[in-house]
Formats: C-alpha cells, structure tokens, sequence
C-alpha cells in the first residue's frame, strides 16, 4: 500500500503529473505540427517518467505486499503474488 509510505506517494504522484503535462504538450505539438525530432523527446521523456514511476510502485509491492504474502503460512499466497508479480512485470516490459 502506498499510503503507508507518505514520501513515495509524493513522489509518485509528482512523477505522474510531470508525465501528464507532458503529455499534454505531445498533444499541443502534434496539433501545432512540430518538428517530429522533438516530438518524439518529449514522448520518450513521458515514457521515462512512467517507468520511474513503475519500477519504484513495484519494489514497494515486493517489500509491503509481496514481504506479506510470501511470508503466509498459507503457500497459495505467495504463489499468486508471484503470478500477479511476473504478470505485472511482463506487460512493463513487452515492446
């Protein structure tokens, strides 16, 4: 849960609202026809923001939710973090 970490929510949020502004000027500068050079920084410095965002979301899961799960006596909790987890982590990382 990301509320347990006040800082890391911060951060997230603020990472997330650069990569919405950005986004909106991808918007603008493709209406404006801007050059397609400087188009194509501005999405890749959107896409680099959210994967910031992704890698720090996800190492907080492994040691809030994940530390919870895989520590359940219960082992079928663990497995399905597991699945959630490479789940999550394939489509983060498909091209």
């Amino acid at each position: 849960m990301i509320e347990s970490n006040p800082a890391l929510q911060k951060k997230l949020l603020l990472a997330v609202k650069k990569a919405q502004g950005t986004l909106t000027k991808v918007s603008q500068m493709i209406e404006d026809d801007c050059y397609c050079g400087d188009i194509g920084q501005q999405i890749n410095a959107a896409i680099g923001l959210l994967r910031g965002v992704n890698v720090d979301l996800m190492k907080n899961h492994l040691l809030c939710c994940g530390r919870t799960d895989l520590s359940d006596k219960n082992p079928k909790k663990g497995e399905k973090f597991v699945e959630e987890f490479t789940r999550i982590w394939d489509v983060s990382t498909r091209k």
